[in-house]
């Protein structure tokens, strides 16, 4: 919550209380937090112990969990198809569990989900190109070419918002830019929106092979919500890329999209398997913090406010879309594809709102 959207909440006649460095990352002193009447406290154990509703940015850490308590209201990205062991502990705790990336909209957009998928495939062309330089194991290529010397080859997996966003910027830099994507409808959306610029191409195996093999940076912008990623490349598939070759795997926060990716840190971002260089940076808005942050604010503080105003039942019985980010509720699974992913048992949201 930016210091914006504390003031709102107070406006509403809700207390809040950010601990203390909160913002710093983004460029918000704890100072414009109390300028927007809100309380500073020392610790994250502080906020839980007193709070009604948490609201965060990424998945809750194993010792929040264990924090975290029944009747509590956890506000934030979760991802948990891949991620059985947090999917447990937010159970054994009886919180309610809301997440960002299940919420949808009427058009069948994820709203919260979109402004990171937005600065997530932004940056995927910025680290590419990065990744893509000798000295980072690249082939040593400029992203654009110049005069005389072809552009890179990029193929986009995944035409949705990363995808788009992508596109856009590698289009911007003047490289030779392909998305792939199984959507007719999708793919003559692009074709509109970009013209000649762009190549569109049917993802069949056939032509998802033809266009990573030749590539010189892949992005896998493959989403299915709340699911794990598919698998689109094989590890016996990545020794027909080029070497040199760069994969950015967007997808990473709900497993990633090839076989041989792992998540990895800002720290330390790459690794590189069969000569192919890998990028595979959870939470990659994180880098352009300040960005991210105004951004996913404006996305969620209509729903936070709700919840806040009304309480989490009446909020999602008022909202089919809200009620959509329902993922656990006192040690149930509320949202099908996960439950499929972890092998649980699902309760249907709308049997937790009839209870």
């Amino acid at each position: 919550m930016t210091p914006a959207a504390v003031r709102e909440a107070v406006a509403h006649g809700h207390r809040v209380t950010v601990q203390k460095g909160a913002g710093a990352g983004a460029g918000f002193s704890d100072g414009a937090y109390t300028a927007a009447g809100a309380a500073v406290a020392d610790t994250a154990a502080e906020i839980f112990a007193t709070a009604d509703m948490i609201v965060k940015v990424k998945e809750p850490q194993p010792v929040e969990c264990k924090m975290l308590r029944e009747g509590q209201v956890l506000f934030t990205y979760l991802h948990l198809a891949p991620d059985p062991d947090q999917a447990r502990l937010l159970q054994d705790s009886g919180c309610t569990a809301i997440a960002y990336e299940t919420v949808t909209d009427a058009r069948g957009g994820l709203p919260l989900l979109a402004p990171m998928s937005e600065v997530a495939g932004r940056m995927a062309i910025q680290v590419g190109a990065v990744s893509l330089q000798k000295a980072n194991g690249g082939l040593g290529m400029l992203l654009g070419g110049v005069p005389g010397v072809a552009p890179a080859r990029v193929t986009v997996i995944g035409g949705g918002v990363v995808g788009t966003h992508a596109a856009r910027m590698a289009i911007g830099l003047g490289a030779d830019v392909t998305v792939l994507d199984r959507s007719l409808d999708r793919l003559r959306f692009l074709d509109d929106a970009f013209g000649p610029a762009l190549k569109t191409r049917y993802a069949t195996l056939d032509a998802t092979e033809d266009l990573v093999f030749g590539a010189d940076l892949v992005i896998g912008a493959v989403l299915i919500p709340g699911a794990a990623a598919p698998k689109l490349i094989r590890k016996d598939q990545l020794k027909q890329m080029k070497p040199g070759s760069v994969i950015v795997d967007v997808a990473i926060d709900q497993g990633g999209c090839f076989e041989t990716s792992h998540a990895t840190t800002h720290a330390d971002p790459t690794y590189i398997v069969d000569d192919v260089v890998h990028y595979c940076v959870a939470n990659m808005p994180g880098a352009v913090s300040r960005t991210s942050t105004l951004a996913l604010g404006n996305a969620t503080l209509p729903f936070t406010l709700a919840l806040a105003d009304k309480g989490w039942r009446q909020a999602l019985a008022d909202d089919r879309h809200l009620l959509n980010g329902l993922n656990i509720h006192a040690g149930k699974i509320t949202y099908a594809a996960v439950a499929d992913a972890l092998g649980g048992p699902y309760t249907a949201p709308a049997a937790i709102l009839a209870a």
